[in-house]
């Protein structure tokens, strides 16, 4: 038997299945990708050219950014709006779904910005540590 969110009473909610076809993995593989996240972020509070979010992403083709908004759209969380101008004026802007999504990311963000240190340091001490056993290996 299943509760509202559809999670049976033994099953972990927090685990997802690995199934390349599973919805939880798809919906997570596309709003942890790093340039949904960057569109996601930069669509916070206001609305945004195409060129204008090329502009913003460096790094990002204009063929992934094309792709990435058009994936964002069809979930729900950026909406394109379309004005009868010549040439066509293309904006987009987070939906109300985009915008709890973003919630979540500005999260993600700040705790990152607490431990960036900590996590520097064991970056250091792993790196150290991997020299120091290669070190011995060739000795």
């Amino acid at each position: 038997m299943t509760d509202a969110e559809g999670y049976s009473g033994d099953a972990d909610p927090f685990q997802w299945d690995t199934r390349e076809d599973c919805e939880v993995r798809q919906i997570l593989d596309r709003v942890a990708d790093k340039w949904s996240l960057l569109v996601i972020a930069l669509l916070d509070r206001r609305k945004l050219r195409f060129t204008e979010l090329r502009r913003e992403i460096d790094g990002i083709s204009q063929r992934m950014l094309t792709v990435t908004l058009r994936q964002l759209e069809r979930d729900g969380l950026v909406k394109r709006t379309v004005h009868p101008v010549v040439p066509p004026r293309v904006e987009y802007e987070l939906t109300p779904l985009g915008g709890t999504l973003h919630t979540t990311i500005r999260s993600l963000v700040l705790w990152t910005e607490l431990h960036q240190n900590e996590i520097a340091a064991a970056r250091e001490e792993y790196d150290a540590r991997e020299a120091a056993e290669a070190a011995a290996v060739t000795v």
